[in-house]
This record gives C-alpha cells, sequence and structure tokens, in this order.
C-alpha cells in the first residue's frame, strides 16, 4: 500500500493550496503522487453533502447533527476510494495527497457538540470510517492552522473575487471559530502535526515558507 498524508485547515487555511504545492514537488522529486480532494462535488457520492452544505437541510450547521453530517461525507469518501483512488492507494509506490479527509469530519463535527462527548464521537468516527467501511486511515495528517482572523478574510477574499456564494459553514464565523477549537484539540489527542502558518501579528507566511515546513516534517515518512 502507498502513504496517505492528509492536510487539514479551516476554510481559509491555505491548505488547498498547500496540498498541491506538496503534489508538485514531490513530483518533481520523482514520486508517484495522486492528489485528491474532498468533498468531491458534483459527484454521486457528494450529493448529499452538497444538499447539507447548501442548506437544503438547515441554514445552520447544527441543524444537522454530528453523527448524520458525518455519514454524509463518509459515503462521499467510500464511493470515491472505491470508483476512483483505491488502485492508486494499492500501489506501494503511490503517495497520495488528500486535501481534507475523515480528519476534516473530527473538527468540523465536535464543534457541534459537548466538550464531554468528543472522546467518544472521535473513537465512533475512526471505527466507521477505517474498520466498518474499510478506509485507509492516514499515515500522517497536517494540521496548517492559521488565526481565526486570516482564514475569517482568505474566505471573503475566496467568495469576493470568485462569485461563489459561501456555504452554511462559510457564513457562520462562530462555527469556524469552534471548528479551530476543536481542530487543535484533535491534533493533540491524535498526534497530528500543527504547522503555524502567519506570525504573531497574523501576517501570513509565503507559500514556499510553509510548504518547506511541511515537506521538512514529512522527511521521515517520505525518505
Amino acid at each position: 500500500m502507498g502513504k496517505l498524508i492528509v492536510l487539514e485547515g479551516l476554510d481559509g487555511s491555505g491548505k488547498g493550496t498547500q496540498s498541491r504545492y506538496l503534489a508538485d514537488n514531490l513530483i518533481k522529486a520523482g514520486k508517484k503522487v495522486r492528489l485528491i480532494d474532498f468533498p468531491k462535488y458534483g459527484s454521486d457520492g457528494a450529493s448529499l453533502v452538497e444538499l447539507y452544505l447548501s442548506g437544503g437541510l438547515g441554514g445552520k450547521p447544527e441543524d444537522t447533527g454530528a453523527y448524520a453530517a458525518s455519514m454524509f461525507f463518509a459515503a462521499d469518501r467510500y464511493v470515491s476510494y472505491r470508483q476512483d483512488w483505491q488502485k492508486d492507494y494499492l500501489d506501494p509506490d503511490t503517495v497520495i495527497i488528500a486535501n481534507r479527509y475523515t480528519t476534516a469530519n473530527a473538527y468540523h463535527q465536535l464543534s457541534k457538540m459537548d466538550r464531554a462527548d468528543w472522546d467518544g464521537f472521535l473513537a465512533w468516527l475512526w471505527d466507521f470510517e477505517y474498520t466498518k467501511l474499510g478506509l485507509p486511515a492516514p499515515d500522517r495528517v497536517i494540521l496548517v492552522d492559521v488565526p481565526q482572523s486570516v482564514s475569517d478574510a482568505n474566505v471573503e477574499k475566496r467568495s469576493r473575487e470568485t462569485g461563489v456564494s459561501k456555504d452554511i459553514h462559510e457564513k457562520d464565523r462562530e462555527y469556524l471559530h469552534r471548528c479551530r477549537e476543536a481542530a487543535l484539540y484533535v491534533a493533540e489527542a491524535c498526534g497530528w502535526t500543527v504547522i503555524s502558518c502567519a506570525d504573531d501579528e497574523g501576517k501570513q507566511y509565503p507559500v514556499e515558507t510553509i510548504g518547506k515546513t511541511i515537506q521538512d516534517a514529512l522527511a521521515d515518512l517520505l525518505s
């Protein structure tokens, strides 16, 4: 089996940019790489995810409970894995880089729950996707972390420049603030690598600087 590396981070953190940057650099270094993104908008597997994020089940994230929403996103990953990238993962020479994965469900859904229920939910989620559904567990998870003010500004800028409406997560700043708190909790509990991507004044570091830090953190896995 290949290596599965996941990049996580809040909306507007730059994880998509860093996923592509990492993939490009590994390809230049001669490695076989497959880049995957979740959710897979427009696919059959993501139909319930799109219904949820567009507000079709309620205008606020908490209108859909953590377990129900988790099943929507899990279905998207399962269909994608079986139809698309399973063959790549089974190739021992291929590095799979995922821009979000099961790990995103962890902190997004924890933010809807009482803190006393967090550990129980995480145990359920890992068992559901990695054991019962048979999806591969990541070999390494990188959390691309920026201050909330930075991600908020980036989300606003992206929506303005692309003309794409914000989904129910992106519209709810309080929800995203809770997600960052939850993400840092899961990172510590599960041994993720946290990469700080901004200075003390909230200025985001250059793409190349962040990218080198990420590659250095993965050197042992990819050597």
